[in-house]
Formats: structure tokens, C-alpha cells, sequence
């Protein structure tokens, strides 16, 4: 009896065996659709529930380009003027480069080989511009692209720089260009500077600027200026750094005319000029110069100026010894005082004897006929005399070698 109370009737254990299957079937079930190891019916489909981990459908591959610019970044701000556009190319030779701004063409030129555009002067003041780059036609592949840049906002700290000479004058073979700018210039900025001011001379002759101090500089010719030459200069430094949060304000041009060659040489010890016009003696005259207390300086200087008639008066500096005496046919050699000039007190020792303070004097009618033909940039000769010319007192770009000249230029 006991034995028949444990065991379940036949029918009993059936229906137990039924449920523990259906059991397992149940657990099967649940495992196979969360495992990975088989795909569920729904995966790649096109309700994927969001957060499961499913894969997506294979995005297209990019579209490959034989262009793109490089910089200015896309979009950038503040770029300052004078920034080079640059970019990549498979086809460098072939490459196109474009910039405009508000519908016009901007000026410039490419160098292929460094894949570089560079304007060809200062960009405007906060101006968008468009860059457009473009080869050929490339099986497959993107073969233009465009970028913008927006430039820098006017700052309030700009330097103003100003040329000495102006449109159509007409000047000597010595006469050096000379820019003069409103602040001093920094050393690490001035070679900035000097490349952004261009001389052009028709016939083309070499040269070089040099500093003469932080706020100015001055252009010569490696020899004098061939006589009739025509003299263009472009000065190109709006956006140009000049150090300490300071810019160059604005561009300009000059272009002038260098005349026939006169040069004016001194002899102490003849106590003569002798005036040559394209290499031909056209006068020799008689002159007095420096006294040995205050000596006519010996080196090469050029005509800084002239007036026809002016007074010279140096009270001021010496109010014992000083004089204030009219002039006439006035030329100005340097800075210190020394000039060539009329002396009618001193004809009769003219050609003789040194009485003057420093000039050269000549005669009431030569004094005329010299002012009648010579040019701001004449170049006059003094030699023999007890005193050597300062480098700095006056023009004296001549008055040294060209390899001591070139050392003055943060280019060369």
C-alpha cells in the first residue's frame, strides 16, 4: 500500500513529463533570442529598437576631392591682410586658384609649387572672402572646393608712413627714396618692412634700403642712378605688423624721374669746383671754404634742399659768436649747416683762402649759376679738407662703400 501511495499513476507522470519539456522549450526559447549567438527575427530590420547594440546598415563612402584649401581654416576670423591661402592638389600644375570679395577678383599671384596664393597687396579690413580651388576632371573624385575667410577689424594702433619725395619729380643721380614712418619700428619687423616696399627702375638697376634710424629708412642704387631713368616705388604696408599690437595704415605709390648727371667736385687744395653734366666739365670755379677752426667736411653728400635767398642765423646756438646774415643761392649739403652758397664778402679770397664757417662759398654769379642748373640729389665731392663727413649728417648714402650699405638692410 505504501509503495502505491509514492508511485504516481501512468497517466500522472505523463502529464509531468509534458509540462517539464514545455518548461525547457519555454527556457530555450528566452535564451535564444537574448544571446548573440543566433540573429533575432527582427535584426536589420526596419523598426531596430533604439539602445539594443544592433548594426546598422552600411553607410556610402565619402566622396574623394583632388583639392582643398588648407588655410586660412574654414571660416576663420581676424586673418590679417597679408595672409598666403594655401592648399592641396594632386594636380598642382594644373590647379586653378580664385579669391573674390563682394563679387570682384582679388589680385594675386600662385606659386605652384609651393600650392600657395599670395595677395598682391594688403586685403581689406574686415572683409569676407571666398576662396574658389579647382584641377581638371578626375574619374570619381570632387575636383573643386571653396572656402571663406573674414579679415581682422581695423585696429585702433596703426603707423602712418610717408614718402620724402613725390609723384612727377624730377631729381639728381644721387638722390636716395626715403620713407618715414610715425612710430619706431622694432628690428624683429623691419624686414617685413623693406619687403613690402618695392623699387622698380626702367632701366632696372640694383639696390637696397637701409636704416638709417628706427623711424627711417632710404633706397640707392648700387652705383648713381643712370641719368633719365624712371623710378616707381610701391609701398605696400597696410596690415603689415609693426610690432607691440601696431600696424602699417595704408598703402602708396610715387613715381618720378631721375634727370641728367651733374657731379660737383671739391679740391682744398686747388680751392676749386669742377662741374661735370654727363661725364663733360661744363665750369670750373673758385672757392673759399672752412676756416680751420670750424672746416668744410670731406666726403661725398648730395643737395638737400635749396632757396634763393634765406638767412642763416646762429644766435641761438652761440649767442656770443653767432651771426644772422642773408643768403642767397642757397643749397643745403647736411644736416649740421654746411651749404653751398653765394658769398660776395669773400670773392676777393675765393680760389686763395678758407674763411668760411664750413660752406662752400662761391661768387654772387656763380652761386646763381649753379642754383639755376642743379637738382635736389646733385651729388657734390669735398676732398682735402681737415675733417671727415659723419655718416648721418645729411644724405650721406655715397659717402660709403655699397658692401657698408647693404649691411643696413634687415634683407640682405
Amino acid at each position: 500500500m505504501r509503495s502505491a501511495q509514492r508511485s504516481a499513476p501512468a497517466g500522472r507522470r505523463g502529464r509531468l513529463r509534458l509540462a517539464v519539456a514545455a518548461v525547457l522549450a519555454s527556457t530555450l526559447l528566452l535564451t535564444t533570442a537574448c544571446s548573440g549567438d543566433d540573429k533575432p527575427s527582427w535584426q536589420g530590420g526596419g523598426n531596430t529598437p533604439e539602445g539594443t547594440g544592433a548594426s546598422q546598415a552600411p553607410s556610402a563612402e565619402p566622396t574623394l576631392s583632388t583639392v582643398a584649401v588648407t588655410s586660412p581654416a574654414a571660416d576663420a576670423k581676424s586673418v590679417e591682410l597679408w595672409s598666403e591661402v594655401k592648399y592641396n592638389s594632386e594636380d598642382p600644375a594644373n590647379t586653378e586658384v580664385k579669391v573674390t570679395a563682394k563679387g570682384k577678383e582679388v589680385k594675386g599671384t600662385v606659386d605652384k609649387d609651393a600650392k600657395v596664393w599670395r595677395p598682391a597687396e594688403g586685403l581689406a579690413w574686415n572683409t569676407t572672402y571666398t576662396v574658389d580651388v579647382s584641377t581638371p576632371a578626375a574619374d570619381g573624385k570632387t575636383t573643386s572646393a571653396t572656402s571663406t575667410f573674414t579679415t581682422m577689424k581695423e585696429p585702433s594702433k596703426v603707423v602712418r608712413a610717408t614718402s620724402f619725395l613725390a609723384d612727377g619729380q624730377k631729381v639728381g643721380v644721387g638722390m636716395p627714396l626715403i620713407m618715414k614712418f610715425g612710430r619706431a619700428i622694432p628690428e624683429k619687423y623691419r624686414a617685413e618692412v623693406e619687403r613690402r616696399m618695392v623699387v622698380t627702375a626702367t632701366p632696372a638697376q640694383e639696390g637696397v634700403w637701409r636704416w638709417s634710424s628706427p623711424t627711417e629708412v632710404q633706397y640707392r642704387p648700387k652705383t648713381y642712378w643712370k641719368p633719365n631713368s624712371k623710378i616707381f616705388y610701391s609701398v605696400n604696408l597696410k596690415g603689415v605688423e609693426m610690432g607691440d599690437g601696431w600696424y602699417g595704415r595704408t598703402n602708396l605709390t610715387v613715381d618720378l624721374s631721375i634727370g641728367r648727371e651733374m657731379i660737383m667736385t671739391v679740391n682744398n687744395k686747388t680751392k676749386q669746383m669742377t662741374v661735370k653734366q654727363d661725364g663733360k666739365v661744363i665750369k670750373t670755379l673758385p672757392v673759399s671754404l672752412g676756416k680751420a677752426s670750424t672746416p668744410s667736411a670731406s666726403g661725398t653728400m648730395v643737395v638737400m634742399e635749396k632757396a634763393a635767398h634765406t638767412v642763416f642765423d646762429t644766435t641761438d646756438e652761440d649767442p656770443v659768436n653767432g651771426y644772422k646774415t642773408p643768403i642767397d643761392w642757397a643749397q643745403r649739403l647736411t644736416y649740421s649747416g654746411q651749404f653751398i652758397h653765394a658769398a660776395p664778402w669773400s670773392e676777393g679770397v675765393q680760389g686763395k683762402r678758407n674763411v668760411s664757417h664750413g660752406c662752400v662759398n662761391v661768387s654772387e654769379a656763380m652761386g646763381k649759376w649753379l642754383f639755376d642748373r642743379t637738382l635736389m640729389g646733385d651729388v657734390i665731392v669735398v676732398s682735402g679738407t681737415e675733417e671727415k663727413l659723419k655718416n648721418g649728417d645729411g644724405w650721406t648714402n655715397w659717402n660709403m662703400s655699397w658692401e657698408e650699405y647693404k649691411k643696413g638692410s634687415y634683407l640682405s
